[in-house]
């Protein structure tokens, strides 16, 4: 098709057809921030329950003086950043076995483990938590047998946590693991020859190599931990919310689309600067470092 639309390739207009999708997808997105500023820039009458006609910037004070918002937003930040160290952590390992294993069953078993989650929304892998940890789940009853507990494990920091560190494992592992395979063994094999153990080897050569699949993962897992809705709501019960959750309730709790579009437009603005800086600071000039040490 592309043959015979372009008989020449293109040209120079080549490159450009073949990111006119990413172009129009960015494009919606860009499109639906419009009605979102355009919100978070009127007030909210409560009189009348219609929004104001002029601009102000009201709704972003409100965020500033009310410390409930600091605290949401500080608990966000602080939330994907943890999830990001301990996905990375579990990751690395997990693609690493599963480029590198020689065993094709353990190869099939890590394959399968790792895409099966993807045909389970995340709401039900939430509410599957709520059946392992629960006081009548499968963890306390089990510890009630050796004498233990019960212990609360649900509605908590560290229960969400586990459960966004459960729903971005699948995503690190699909970013890590081409990085793996782009890295020869005959390069784990020079190391090990000249003396270098396997932990060695694994930090001082393979690490820096995989450095383009680390940086995309680590992008990924803290932009989609930064918006997550499902896990603060469900295993959070109500007591650990995000900004999401907060944007939820300024539109179907307090009907205030104004103070709602603020937020929505600060936490774009926030995960788009951050993960700008990450960008900027790890991930520009990776792939000449890959070349100039590989």
């Amino acid at each position: 098709m592309r043959a015979r639309l372009l008989p020449n390739g293109g040209g120079r207009l080549a490159p450009w057809l073949f990111l006119l999708p990413a172009i129009l997808v960015t494009g919606l997105l860009v499109a639906g921030l419009v009605p979102l500023v355009d919100a978070s820039l009127r007030t909210l009458d409560r009189a009348t329950f219609r929004m104001g006609e002029t601009w102000s910037l009201a709704n972003f004070v409100t965020l500033w003086e009310r410390p409930v918002y600091a605290v949401l937003a500080w608990r966000t930040i602080g939330a994907a950043l943890t999830t990001t160290v301990l996905t990375l952590a579990i990751a690395l390992p997990y693609a690493w076995l599963m480029v590198r294993t020689p065993k094709p069953w353990l190869k099939k078993l890590l394959l399968v483990s790792l895409f099966l989650p993807f045909f389970i929304g995340q709401v039900v892998r939430a509410y599957g938590w709520l059946i392992v940890l629960g006081n009548e789940g499968l963890i306390n009853p089990g510890l009630g047998m050796l004498g233990l507990g019960p212990f609360k494990l649900l509605y908590h920091y560290p229960a969400v946590l586990l459960g966004l560190v459960q729903y971005m494992l699948p995503f690190a592992v699909l970013m890590l693991a081409p990085a793996f395979t782009a890295v020869g063994e005959e390069v784990e094999l020079a190391s090990a020859s000249l003396g270098a153990t396997p932990a060695r080897t694994f930090l001082h050569v393979v690490l820096p190599l995989v450095k383009p699949g680390l940086v995309a993962a680590s992008v990924v897992v803290f932009t989609l931990s930064l918006t997550d809705f499902a896990m603060p709501a469900i295993m959070g019960g109500g007591r650990n919310d995000f900004v999401a959750n907060g944007i939820y309730d300024a539109f179907f709790r307090l009907s205030d689309p104004g103070l709602g579009g603020a937020l929505a437009i600060v936490l774009t603005l926030l995960g788009t600067g951050i993960a700008g800086l990450m960008l900027a600071l790890f991930g520009l000039g990776t792939l000449g470092y890959v070349r100039r040490n590989a």
